[in-house]
């Protein structure tokens, strides 16, 4: 009977501490809608659609990025589900997707919706439900406020320090320049316009001579371009998506204007826009970098671009190599991974903010040398360092250093 009760005893012990194991195991795991053992569930919003649909390749890129990671055996264990959806660039049907996402698909959270109006749209609805709004697709420069809207962040440069780059370079080369601006009317072109004149200080009112602004419902933007070489400038700002940066860059040279060109960043993809502009109009167009371009020769035998290029062989083998979002989409995917990574298995809603907002000197694949990756509580701007570039022949050159010019929200 004493070796029964031995044996009994050993056994509750035994139960006892397998339980209180568990119990432990049970209790680090930390779970938010769209988070389980198994899975974690992503939300998206691109422009599959509409005048911004040349940026759609950067959600196919994405999901493909995690068509790898998956393959790989995902995060921690967990499975990616990359639900992505079409807004057309329209912000209230962004407002319908973004609903859909987080209400009906209950996702952990939305990663790189692309656009400062789509953006702006869901802005406040995300931060309500204090859902993250998590390396967003714009570079406007309301995204690093992390004290009003501690659920949204950014990821590339912001707009308005690109701006101020490009006027700094006007006033030490250009003094007596006569600045025609054309931007979209939204907070993506605004910031731009608020940006330039920020960096020209009290020379913007003498420097820039003409502005004109366009919808993204216009069909073409030709007598933007008539009205402002009317203008008797010598430089055009060009703060446009791809479809009508490549309409201005055609326009100018057919009409025989010769400004010196400032294309914001955003609009730089040979592929997207370039190309359809074509090589020789595009000639001596200066922009800024801070991702390589897949067509510089340069890059060709790094490892990061024979990453890239094993990525698309394998994964999303009808990418448009030519087009720079194609590596924007590869290098905001590992941002997202690496955050991923940091959660374990708090996979909070609260934590992934947490650790998106604690990023220290990183690097991923398809970042220019000398651009690092650094958030902060109190500082939600990735990415904030750039490089000249003058397009040259068939590619972009690089020229100058890479510059910082960090602008708050």
């Amino acid at each position: 009977m004493d070796s029964i009760r031995m044996r009994r005893g050993a056994f509750s012990a035994a139960l006892v501490l397998a339980v209180t194991l568990s119990t432990a195991a049970l209790a680090q795991k930390k779970y938010d809608t769209g988070a389980t053992d198994t899975e974690i569930k992503i939300g998206n919003i691109m422009p599959y659609s509409g005048p911004a649909s040349s940026y759609s390749v950067i959600g196919k890129t994405e999901a493909a990025y995690f068509d790898k990671i998956n393959a790989e055996g995902g995060i921690n264990g967990r499975k990616i589900n990359f639900i992505s959806y079409d807004d057309g660039y329209s912000p209230p049907k962004t407002v319908e997707q973004a609903r859909k996402l987080v209400e009906s698909d209950e996702v952990l959270f939305i990663f790189n919706s692309l656009g400062t109006p789509p953006n702006s749209a869901i802005h406040k609805y995300m931060n309500t439900k204090k859902v993250p709004q998590l390396f967003v697709a714009t570079g406007a420069t309301k995204w690093n406020d992390p004290k009003e809207f501690p659920w949204t962040i950014g990821w590339q440069p912001n707009y308005q320090s690109e701006a101020h780059i490009y006027a700094k370079y006007i006033l030490q080369n250009m003094p007596n320049a006569k600045i025609a601006v054309l931007y979209q009317n939204d907070d993506y072109g605004k910031d731009y316009v608020k940006g330039l004149k920020d960096g020209l200080g009290a020379k913007a009112a003498s420097m820039i001579v003409a502005e004109e602004s366009y919808e993204t419902t216009e069909p073409t933007i030709d007598s933007h371009i008539l009205k402002l070489k009317a203008s008797g400038a010598d430089v055009f700002f060009d703060a446009s998506i791809p479809k009508f940066a490549a309409q201005a860059i055609k326009k100018i040279a057919e009409i025989e204007w010769k400004p010196t060109h400032f294309l914001n960043n955003v609009s730089s993809s040979i592929g997207a826009t370039i190309k359809p502009a074509g090589m020789e109009a595009s000639q001596g167009i200066i922009s800024s970098a801070y991702i390589k371009d897949p067509t510089d020769p340069q890059w060709k035998n790094t490892d990061d671009l024979k990453a890239w290029n094993a990525f698309l062989d394998k994964y999303y083998p009808e990418a448009n190599r030519t087009d720079a979002n194609v590596m924007y989409g590869y290098a905001v995917s590992q941002s997202l991974v690496q955050v991923l990574k940091q959660c374990g298995d708090d996979l909070t809603r609260a934590n992934i903010m947490k650790q998106a907002a604690n990023i220290k000197n990183a690097t991923v694949g398809g970042l220019l040398p000398g651009v690092q990756i650094n958030t902060s509580p109190t500082d939600f701007a990735p990415i904030s360092q750039l490089q000249l570039m003058r397009f040259k022949g068939d590619t972009w050159e690089l020229f100058g250093d890479v510059i910082s010019g960090d602008v708050s929200g």
